[in-house]
Order: structure tokens, then sequence, then C-alpha cells
């Protein structure tokens, strides 16, 4: 039997092959060309979203880096630049706590009750911040013949708000309105919230005799008090006088608002520059404003209705 050659494929087999490689041809490259962009997509977006933290910065690409990195915000922008060119910090940052002002158009600082006040027992069942402690008990001590004794000293918010309703209350019972009642009241006794009791730096001090007084007047800037209300001060403080009533402010500051006879508001307005107003030389205490008579053991002012403290 004879083996069997291998034919030739005929020429025109041939030429039809060729025909429909040519003709599929642009199908397979389109359909590589997709594949290929949809892997590139797939792996770019699968790369981004896992991206390990342990990969060195340099063998991020620089356009995962552009997706990846968000800007500062325009405030905090804002604020480093504040910071670095040195300006100041607000003014009431620099203003010490035993300069902090409370009244009528100033109120308590809304984050002065974040910090519990640190408060201590003085003789009479009063309490204060316990950083006066040591000076008011100095002074006390060397008013001792006078028989001086703390009648009022820290606040808290219920405290001040009954002292305060009850003050109005009492004009209401004398026949004053509703409106009238308040306004009188609220020289005597400060609204909740703008009272400097609620500091824990200011005391109302009653004594044996009247004299109490005037050695206050004359020696509390020694140990840092100030007489808080002079009567030739109200339009200024819009409180009447009360001469029972001293505020804590620190030796220096006392010195001098009780040689320029100015008083706290005008102290912190300007420190350096204001003038004497409205007392006699040497800062010795006006007393002559109004009359007081002691009543209870505490002394009020004549004529008016008894007042309990501002």
């Amino acid at each position: 039997m004879k083996e069997q050659k291998n034919l030739p494929v005929p020429r025109h087999r041939k030429r039809r092959k060729r025909r429909i490689w040519l003709r599929l041809l642009p199908h397979v490259v389109l359909i590589a060309g997709c594949a290929t962009i949809l892997i590139s997509i797939t792996s770019n977006v699968l790369g981004k979203e896992s991206i390990p933290d342990s990969i060195p910065g340099e063998m991020i690409s620089s356009e995962i880096i552009s997706v990846e990195t968000i800007p500062e915000s325009p405030v905090a922008q804002t604020d480093d630049t504040q910071n670095d060119a040195g300006l100041p910090e607000p003014a009431d940052t620099d203003i010490p706590w035993y300069l902090t002002l409370v009244n009528s158009r100033n109120p308590l600082p809304e984050n002065y009750m974040d910090r519990p006040l640190d408060l201590v027992d003085v003789p009479g069942g009063e309490k204060v911040d316990e950083r006066i402690y040591e000076p008011l008990m100095e002074m006390l001590n060397d008013a001792e013949e006078l028989g001086p004794i703390v009648v009022s000293g820290y606040r808290t918010p219920e405290k001040q708000q009954s002292l305060y309703d009850d003050k109005i209350e009492e004009y209401r019972k004398q026949g004053y309105s509703e409106s009238e009642a308040t306004g009188l009241a609220q020289q005597w006794v400060a609204e909740p919230g703008t009272s400097e009791h609620q500091l824990g730096l200011a005391v109302d001090i009653n004594g044996a005799t009247y004299d109490i007084y005037l050695w206050l007047q004359e020696n509390s800037y020694k140990y840092g008090f100030i007489f808080r209300y002079p009567g030739n001060k109200t339009h200024i403080t819009n409180v009447a006088e009360e001469v029972w009533h001293y505020r804590y402010v620190g030796k220096e500051a006392a010195a001098e608002i009780h040689e320029r006879g100015i008083c706290l508001e005008e102290y912190l307005e300007s420190p350096e520059s204001q003038e004497p107003n409205g007392q006699s030389p040497q800062g010795q205490p006006v007393l002559d404003a109004v009359s007081y008579e002691l009543r209870n053991g505490e002394w009020v002012i004549i004529d008016t209705a008894a007042n309990t403290f501002s």
C-alpha cells in the first residue's frame, strides 16, 4: 500500500482564509482596545480605594495624590496667617481674672462657670473665691476694733434671683408700678448675671460702728480692694452708693483707682489716662451724698426703702 502524501492546499482556499482574517481583524482590534481600556479603568479605581497607609509617598502616582489630598479650609488658613503675623488675641484674654468687669452692661462671661469656683468660708458663714481669702482676712483683722463682718459674699444665680425678685416686690408693695418697681430695684440689687457677687470677688461688709466704712474707704486699697460704688459715680456704674460693697481688683489697680478717685469702669476704659473726678484730694472718701442709719445690724439709707445689698 502506498504512503499518502500531503497534498498542497489549493490556492483558492488560502485566499479565502486570508479574506476571512482581514474581515475579522478590525473587530479583534476593537475588542482588544475596549478590554484594555476597561482593565485600566478598573485597576485605577480599585487602586485608589485600596492604597495601604504603609506605601511610601514616592510610590503613589501624582494622579492619586491629587485626588486624595484635601486642601485646608479657608478659615484655618486665615487663622494660621494671623497667628504667624503675630496679631494680638482678643482684648478680653488680656484682662486678668481679678479685673473682670461685671455690671448692667457687661454680664458674666458665658464661659465663666465652665470651671467651678474654688470657694472658701469666711467668718460669718459667707464664701468667697479662695484667691481673695488671704488679703480679705488681713484687711478684716487690721480693722478688728471696728467689728467688721462679711454679710454677703459669693452668690449663686438662684440667690441673686431671689434678692432681685424680693426687692421688686418690696417696691410694688409701696405702690409703684411693675416697671417703676423694677427700675428702682435695679439701683440696689443687680439683675441675675450682672452682679459682682456671682464672681466671688465682691463682699458686703458691716461693722459694730459706722466708722468701719470710713476706715475701709481710706485703707481697703492697701489690700487690693476698692470702694466699688461711690455716690458720685452712679452715672457711670448705674448703682446707687453702697458704702458696704467692696471688690477685689489687686493692689496695683486698687492703689491707682483710689489715688485718682475713679471707678472700675473708668480704670478699665483707660487705665493710664483717667483723671480724678468727683473725689476730694488724696483720695479721701466721699460720704456726704446720702445719710445712713444702723437697722437690725445693717447700715441702710434713710428716707428710702431699706435695702439689702447690691
